[in-house]
């Protein structure tokens, strides 16, 4: 085991590579009773197509987070209230490119420690319990279907990529967990619940040897390390399409209003191209910007109003939503604010203050133990290191960020989706 410190912000990182691949981080906090523990696969709902034993394998939209949900199922019962009787709160999560397993305790952190990682890893499926599953996810499915914040996401999605996965929705369809059977379920365990394609990240008052002991006693010894994927044709420059626009119960249109970002590389670039692309949100419809204060005065945009930079295998954008009178009118502001800034750059006191606070709450995010551990596995995942934030951010210019915002936010690179209110004419 290797520990590593970060003076800038004051932490510890003491990180192991296990025999069968396993990668295990463990940030100790001493001076706290609780700890928390989040195990983690390479593995998300865009997953759909890999190669095993020399063989592709196409699954059905949805097996990643149908797979999570069975995952707790075991032959004696459920590990979900094996670890509540222990005094755990445990929980789970499926997104676009991981799935995790986590549990927060004050006491037993080892007796946890060896539930999560033993029902994680062996898997327990029989053709009645997952005949039973899909009914159930497939009343959530329906109820996502009807939630019109989940659907005016993934029409901006849609328009964005016209191959990547990630514009297919993580639950998948009723229509495609129909096709999953245990047999499903299993070869994707085997191929992606490995310790190669994992790993195992801890925060609080423990003893890193001993998380190391447990692993290596409860997991399996050996572990695949490359897992082929593939993630569709080849996806260009431009938005797939310009809009989308649906028809649902709601009173105000909502919209997702998305840019498509060139494809973050594996490393440290990735990371920096995480700061740029918040960086370009907060200068160009921040809520600290002039042009924020205009929308919110003109009614095209309330406090339901969020934004941020996402980026993913194969795929990389901007997006911000919420609710707005007239969508198409927000669209062509922050056009005009975005071009406005390609021409005359950000001014150098907005900039200062933007990155002062962006730094900020990156810092006061390791106040919690989950921000910590879900970082540091998903930049495990991507080749960053999680602790070197400060250094990367240090190195990104105003100048970086003008040219991201001049290259991305082009009209050629976006898509906006709504869902407007029935009836109402466009």
């Amino acid at each position: 085991m290797v520990s590593k410190e970060y003076s800038c912000i004051g932490e510890t990182l003491h990180h192991a590579e296990l025999e069968n691949g396993l990668h295990i981080y463990v940030d100790v906090k001493p001076e706290f009773s609780k700890s928390f523990a989040f195990f983690a696969t390479n593995y998300g709902g865009m997953d759909m197509r890999f190669k095993l034993k020399g063989e592709w394998h196409d699954t059905p939209a949805g097996v990643a987070h149908f797979l999570e949900h069975k995952m707790f199922d075991t032959k004696d019962g459920n590990a979900l209230q094996d670890l509540a009787a222990n005094g755990a709160s445990p929980n789970a999560f499926t997104s676009t490119a991981i799935t995790g397993y986590y549990f927060e305790s004050t006491e037993k952190f080892e007796e946890n420690l060896k539930i999560l990682l033993s029902f994680v890893s062996v898997p327990w499926f029989t053709k009645e319990s997952v005949d039973k599953e899909q009914g159930i996810i497939g009343q959530e499915i329906r109820m996502i279907e009807d939630d019109p914040e989940n659907q005016v996401f993934y029409g901006m999605l849609e328009a964005l990529y016209e191959h990547n996965p990630v514009r297919v929705s993580i639950a998948g369809t009723v229509e495609s967990i129909a096709e999953i059977t245990a047999e499903t379920l299993y070869a994707c365990h085997a191929a992606f619940y490995n310790p190669g394609n994992m790993t195992l990240c801890v925060a609080g008052n423990v003893d890193p040897r001993r998380v190391c002991e447990i692993a290596r006693e409860v997991l399996p010894k050996e572990g695949l390390r490359d897992i082929p994927r593939d993630y569709g044709g080849e996806e260009p420059e431009q938005a797939f399409r310009p809009e989308t626009v649906r028809e649902m119960a709601v009173s105000t249109p909502i919209f997702q209003l998305g840019w498509k970002a060139d494809p973050a590389p594996l490393g440290e670039e990735h990371m920096r191209r995480q700061f740029i692309g918040e960086l370009c949100c907060e200068a160009v419809f921040g809520t600290s910007t002039p042009l924020y204060a205009s929308l919110y005065s003109r009614g095209l945009v309330n406090n339901n109003f969020s934004y941020g930079y996402e980026a993913y295998p194969g795929c990389a954008m901007l997006t911000v939503g919420g609710e707005s009178r007239d969508p198409w009118a927000l669209r062509e502001a922050i056009a005009a604010e975005a071009a406005r800034i390609g021409r005359e750059g950000i001014g150098q006191e907005l900039w200062d203050r933007l990155k002062k606070a962006a730094y900020g709450g990156r810092v006061r995010a390791l106040n919690s133990f989950e921000n910590i551990c879900v970082g540091l596995a998903q930049s495990h995942f991507t080749g960053e290191e999680f602790f070197r934030f400060p250094e990367v951010f240090e190195g990104i210019s105003k100048s970086d960020v003008e040219d991201c915002v001049r290259r991305w936010m082009s009209p050629e690179r976006t898509a906006l989706s709504v869902v407007k209110p029935k009836g109402e004419k466009v």
